[in-house]
């Protein structure tokens, strides 16, 4: 499969060609992944969610319609996948696991990153869940705003609005650690 097959494409011939929902997999994998790392902060739980909604995804392909990106649906399925998990638990999630964070032993600048990315990790978790989605679904799992907009059923202004406001948030609950780095 080439990239110049569009997602639509693939997801309509992944309907009988378990290729071409291979190629969807390798494509959105690392964003879903993200996603689930971003709210379990545990790699077991990010792979097993990853899993079971790339699983989901092949069962529903049927109730693909197109209108909206793959990327969104399937950020859907994620979104509900994600909301089963945690349905009746509270977990703190600690987000330095969904960036890349260097391996090795610690250096000065790893060590001042592990510091910000626990620091935003908190401070994620204090701002409103709505404001918390849109910023991970844009910045950790890269959808679009448009994309972000109809997972969410608002519109791209709202969602360019919560996470314009979900950063602000998270600027002023980090702004300690920041100070430190300048």
């Amino acid at each position: 499969m080439t990239e110049s097959i569009s997602d639509d494409q693939l997801a309509q011939q992944a309907r009988a060609n378990a290729e071409a929902f291979a190629e969807l997999y390798r494509r959105h994998v690392t964003r879903v992944y993200r996603y689930h790392l971003a709210h379990t902060g545990n790699v077991k739980d990010a792979e097993d969610l990853t899993s079971q909604t790339f699983l989901a995804a092949l069962e529903g392909l049927r109730s693909f319609r197109r209108d909206g990106s793959f990327a969104a649906w399937l950020m859907g399925i994620a979104s509900r996948r994600r909301a089963l998990f945690f349905r009746g638990h509270q977990h703190e999630v600690p987000l330095d696991a969904a960036l890349n964070i260097p391996a090795g032993p610690p250096t000065d600048k790893s060590a001042m990153l592990r510091i910000q990315i626990e620091s935003i990790a908190r401070a994620l978790r204090r701002i409103s869940p709505e404001r918390a989605e849109a910023v991970t679904l844009v910045h950790f799992s890269g959808l679009t705003y448009a994309e972000a907009a109809h997972l969410l059923g608002k519109t791209e202004a709202a969602v360019k609005m919560l996470v314009s406001r979900g950063l602000t948030d998270l600027r002023e609950r980090t702004s300690l650690a920041l100070e430190v780095e300048k």
